[in-house]
């Protein structure tokens, strides 16, 4: 009787272990493991960036986004930038630093009745702008930071 038992818990065991390694890979978020735009994130140009992420690079400058950075960052490698709007019907959000060899730090895609609000942190090579774009009833618009990163926070 004790070898039934024994059988009994390690087949009871490895059909436990079985079933939750199979049940982890479907709970796995879809989302996370959708594919990401590679053209627009090699795109060496901000016009490039635009023109694979939007579809086009009309844009207007507008005072209704608001791009929120610090004036001289210390770190370049972890610079906060948090940018939210007062437009309705955004879509997307689009992150760009233009000093880096690829601009595009990151997108947003937006639903409905989301507050178009983002806050991240990105990597700036040098001192650049730091371009939020905002598709909103299917135009663009634009807000323009400069960031000056300085080595060991000098300022200089």
């Amino acid at each position: 009787m004790n070898l039934l038992r024994r059988k009994f818990v390690k087949t009871a065991a490895f059909v436990g272990a079985t079933v939750s390694l199979g049940s982890s890979a479907l709970l796995v978020p879809q989302r996370a493991l959708a594919a990401y735009d590679k053209a627009a994130f090699e795109a060496t140009d901000v016009n490039g960036v635009l023109n694979e992420v939007f579809g086009s690079t009309q844009h207007s400058a507008s005072d209704a986004i608001n791009v929120k950075a610090p004036d001289i960052a210390e770190n370049g490698a972890v610079v906060p930038v948090t940018v939210s709007s007062d437009m309705s019907n955004v879509d997307m959000i689009a992150i760009m630093a233009t000093g880096n060899n690829v601009p595009l730090t990151s997108t947003y895609m937006l639903s409905a009745n989301a507050e178009p609000f983002v806050s991240t942190r990105i990597k700036m090579a040098k001192t650049a702008d730091v371009i939020a774009v905002v598709k909103a009833d299917g135009k663009l618009f634009s807000a323009t930071k400069e960031v000056k990163v300085t080595i060991g926070g000098c300022g200089g």
